[in-house]
């Protein structure tokens, strides 16, 4: 966090709207819980719940628990990662949802995470990124 509560204020008060502001600011708001986070990008991505299941390519059940707070703990860096692909978020979105959620940023310089990157900025889906992952005999998202 950068920016003073004053700063952010004074942005707030001169923005069209509060989607814009929360996009400007994302790194500078906390959004509650890592469900209260997700819900929070699927309302302003416009997405619906089944379509981020899907695009995530975790357990549905699983999945629909983290949606709906009743899965809070223990969830690992590899399955945030999961929900980033299916809330098809920008890298930088990406970094800090993990940061939020206490976990390292995905690193340029780790080979696993650079790959990641890449297919996060460039939307490639899960399974043809662990393909990718496969093909440098690095451990799948899972």
């Amino acid at each position: 966090m950068k920016k003073s509560t004053d700063e952010l204020m004074n942005i707030l008060r001169n923005k069209r709207s509060v989607d814009e502001y929360f996009d400007e600011n994302d790194n500078e708001i906390f959004f509650g819980n890592l469900s209260e986070q997700v819900n929070s990008y699927i309302a302003r991505k416009g997405l619906t719940k089944a379509e981020v299941v899907r695009r995530s390519g975790l357990n549905r059940g699983y999945c629909y628990e983290i949606l709906s707070g009743k899965k809070t703990k223990n969830i690992s860096r590899d399955k945030v990662i999961l929900l980033c692909f299916g809330l098809e978020l920008s890298v930088d979105e990406a970094q800090q949802l993990l940061k939020k959620c206490g976990y390292a940023p995905l690193y340029a310089r780790d080979t696993r995470d650079s790959i990641i990157i890449f297919c996060i900025e460039n939307s490639i889906s899960v399974i043809n990124t662990n393909i990718k992952l496969g093909d440098y005999n690095l451990e799948p998202l899972e």
